[in-house]
């Protein structure tokens, strides 16, 4: 099968950027996608919706010898992560120490780092950064205390003066430094994660419910011949959760219409799941991993540190559900193939940019290519399954593309006499 009609429906994370700064960046890669590969790609302006819960525009995408229209779906959650966001630093702060040494305790940080250390050690750093800020503020009081001791003043007025300085420095500090720590902004997303997890947040997960019902009704309309989800970092959870709920809306969501695909790339699962009260989290993931008629594909980076690399969302969960599992496949992805090696060195250590190539335009052709997923014509489990042959329906001459197709559709047309579109899984955990 060769795609011409996609519908993507992409979840964001915990990004408080929201539609206007996420269309542009994408319309801007896209155009870096068209040069890249030398195809003509068009973009509509956005559409909102009347509550202003998702936004879509379309892609149109032409090749030598193909041609695509993508429908993109973009679910927005910034309203409520700028409200977090506008939460006084005092509460925040204090707030997200106290979920810290929770999870401290609770050994949650130590399954963190069993799990995948560089994790770990970001979910620590704003706290660090935070007793450096601290100790800093402190300090500088002290001195100032000391000062106003050696004038007389007794220390009654002295110690409460001091203290309402570090209040002050501190919250200076935090505010004046936030766009090179983003201490404040990090500490809220680890408030926003422990009360997603604890069901907290009862407006995330009514939306999220919406959003369910928006996959149903776009799965029984759109003539698309894939959809795909994306959960991009803390879209990842969300994205199984809305694809679990609506599955339980309609149990033959995958069974008609088009082929539904759940792509997450850059996930962190475990922020969620390895607390003890989301099991209903991880009843998600277990229907997800035996639910024939999805596909899920799980997409991991060793170099992005806000990610869970060689990390199984299932087995890590300890959910054990036999040969009945199919989902994810697992797909290792190597950032150094697809950034040109002359800005790796400086790319690598720029760790948001590197968590969010997951989402961007390519500098070298590769099998994994975010745009590619959103606008070529290879469908996505076969991309993953058969990605050399992907990579020449990109850049290969008329030959080597012809010869792709052949495998490609070979492969799809095997598996899906056997109904069993598992047969493509293997070769796809070799990816990169």
């Amino acid at each position: 099968m060769r795609v011409q009609h996609r519908h993507i429906i992409y979840i964001q994370g915990y990004d408080p950027r929201g539609l206007a700064q996420y269309y542009r960046m994408f319309r801007t890669e896209l155009r870096k996608f068209g040069r890249l590969y030398q195809l003509q790609a068009t973009i509509s302006r956005p559409k909102v919706a009347p509550d202003d819960e998702i936004a879509s525009w379309t892609i149109d995408t032409k090749a030598d010898d193909w041609q695509t229209r993508t429908a993109y779906d973009f679910l927005r959650f910034e309203d409520f992560i700028q409200q977090d966001l506008a939460s006084p630093t005092w509460r925040t702060v204090l707030n997200a120490v106290w979920i810290y040494w929770r999870l401290v305790f609770s050994g949650t940080i130590g399954r963190f780092g069993k799990a995948n250390w560089r994790f770990a050690t970001f979910i620590t750093y704003p706290h660090l950064m935070l007793l450096l800020e601290a100790a800093g503020a402190g300090a500088t009081a002290f001195v100032f205390e000391k000062g106003l001791n050696a004038l007389g003043i007794p220390n009654v007025f002295s110690i409460a003066i001091a203290v309402a300085l570090f209040v002050a420095l501190l919250g200076i500090v935090l505010k004046y430094t936030e766009n090179a720590t983003y201490v404040l902004y990090l500490l809220s997303d680890t408030i926003w994660t422990w009360e997603f997890s604890h069901r907290e947040r009862p407006d995330w997960d009514q939306r999220i419910d919406r959003f369910a019902q928006h996959l149903v009704k776009t799965a029984k309309s759109t003539d698309a011949e894939e959809i795909v989800i994306v959960g991009h970092s803390s879209g990842s959870f969300l994205s199984t959760e809305m694809l679990a709920r609506a599955l339980k809306l309609d149990p033959a969501l995958g069974r008609h219409g088009p082929r539904i695909v759940l792509l997450t790339i850059g996930g962190n699962f475990p922020i969620v799941g390895y607390h003890a009260a989301s099991k209903e989290f991880r009843e998600h993931l277990r229907m997800l991993a035996v639910e024939p008629s999805i596909d899920w594909i799980d997409c991991q980076a060793r170099k992005d540190v806000m990610n869970f690399y060689q990390f199984d969302p299932i087995a890590s969960h300890g959910i054990d559900v036999g040969a009945a599992r199919r989902n994810p496949t697992i797909v290792p992805v190597r950032f150094r193939d697809v950034i040109r090696p002359e800005h790796y060195e400086k790319f690598r250590w720029q760790f948001f940019r590197v968590h969010f190539q997951f989402v961007m335009a390519n500098e070298r052709p590769n099998a994994y290519d975010f745009f590619m997923i959103v606008c070529g014509p290879v469908p996505l489990s076969a991309r993953m399954a058969l990605p050399d042959a992907a990579l020449d329906v990109a850049t290969g001459d008329s030959s080597a593309r012809e010869r792709a197709w052949k495998s490609i559709e070979s492969a799809t047309a095997a598996a899906k006499n056997a109904a069993d579109l598992t047969k493509l899984e293997p070769t796809a955990r070799r990816i990169g």
